[in-house]
């Protein structure tokens, strides 16, 4: 996903994320979620890390570059089930552009889809945690984010780091692309998308178009015509986060990008029409967001929040912000479990930050 601002001091996000709980108490809020846990990920500490994904099944996965792979927890537990190897992991040669895994996609209970740095898509049986299939998406840097779509057994993946960025279409059932689909405007990569069963398009956030980072956009892409239908113009955002809520609504997390391009910190909530519904000025600065369908909330891992990184909470039947909680460095992951209402954020290591190891936080209601 984005390039996550790896040149801020740990030790200033640290004191940032505290101003940042000294200023929510000093306000009276109480918090919507209470913490529940800290669970910590075997092997080389926890330094750099994409984005992680929760199935029907409770199975949770990060994708884990400091130890080249994805890594599985019981969601409702915490236990450690495994670890999938075989990935790029990061080298500061090459950066984020040749880093893996990144983005991470359930494909039924048994599967977890990621991509890779080599322009790959990689299968992961779950039962093994073992890579069984590598798919070349013919890029020539990361393959990263991904959703699914379950109705024309596809996955969507998109090359963000090539320029232009251009989307695959795989097919789960022959594990062979059918289709690419080259995002010519979309000049500054291409972010987090999501399959609407309501309509079977597939939204996809653009944080630029045209080189003028203050127009970004949602594309809307049929996935069976495999063709652009039109662009969903979103000001002064950068867009990254994408979620689908309740009554055809998308939660839009406006990026870290955004937010070093001179932009609020701040997220919206759009109608799959293009109309704006809600506009939240108390959380931004996101990267990956969540929509938990029986919780009735949407989470956004806002990395770059004013004040410090923190997991922004809305109410999704609303469009309402309910809260941010403090968390931690360089945390732009979030994913949630709808079965136990568990929502996960992976902190990095580091001397300013709470798990000088790194760790996964985990948060619940109250």
């Amino acid at each position: 996903m984005p390039k996550i601002r790896a040149f801020l001091p740990l030790v200033a996000l640290s004191a940032l994320a505290a101003l940042g709980s000294a200023a929510a108490h000093a306000a009276g809020r109480t918090s919507p979620l209470q913490h529940l846990a800290t669970l910590r990920v075997p092997g080389k500490p926890l330094q750099v890390f994409d984005i992680s994904y929760v199935n029907a099944a409770g199975v949770y996965a990060l994708s884990d570059r400091s130890n080249r792979g994805l890594d599985f927890f019981n969601a409702a537990s915490g236990r450690f089930l495994g670890r999938a190897t075989g990935f790029a992991g990061y080298n500061a040669a090459t950066g984020f552009d040749a880093a893996g895994p990144n983005g991470v996609v359930a494909v039924g209970r048994g599967q977890f889809w990621a991509g890779d740095g080599n322009s790959t898509v990689k299968v992961v049986d779950l039962r093994t945690r073992k890579v069984i299939a590598s798919i070349s998406t013919g890029g020539r840097k990361r393959t990263d984010e991904m959703s699914y779509d379950p109705r024309d057994h596809l996955v969507v993946a998109v090359n963000n780091a090539d320029d232009p960025p251009f989307v695959s279409f795989i097919s789960t059932r022959t594990r062979k692309v059918l289709g690419r689909l080259v995002l010519t405007r979309a000049t500054d990569g291409a972010e987090q998308s999501v399959w609407d069963p309501a309509t079977g398009l597939i939204y996809l956030s653009i944080p630029s178009l045209d080189h003028d980072k203050a127009r970004g956009a949602v594309a809307v892409i049929d996935p069976r015509t495999r063709r652009l239908l039109r662009y969903l113009p979103v000001e002064r955002c950068m867009p990254a986060g994408l979620a689908l809520g309740p009554r055809q609504h998308l939660l839009i997390g406006c990026s870290d990008d955004a937010v070093a391009a001179g932009f609020p910190a701040r997220s919206f909530v759009m109608s799959t029409s293009g109309r704006i519904v809600a506009r939240l000025p108390e959380v931004g600065g996101s990267d990956e967001v969540w929509a938990d369908s029986r919780a009735h909330r949407y989470y956004l891992a806002a990395v770059a929040n004013t004040g410090g990184p923190v997991l922004g909470v809305v109410d999704s039947l609303t469009d309402r912000w309910l809260g941010n909680v403090p968390t931690g460095p360089h945390a732009h992951s979030v994913a949630a479990d709808a079965r136990t209402g568990r929502v996960f954020v992976p902190i990095a290591a580091g001397p300013g930050s709470p798990c000088p190891q790194g760790c996964i936080e985990v948060f619940g209601p109250r």
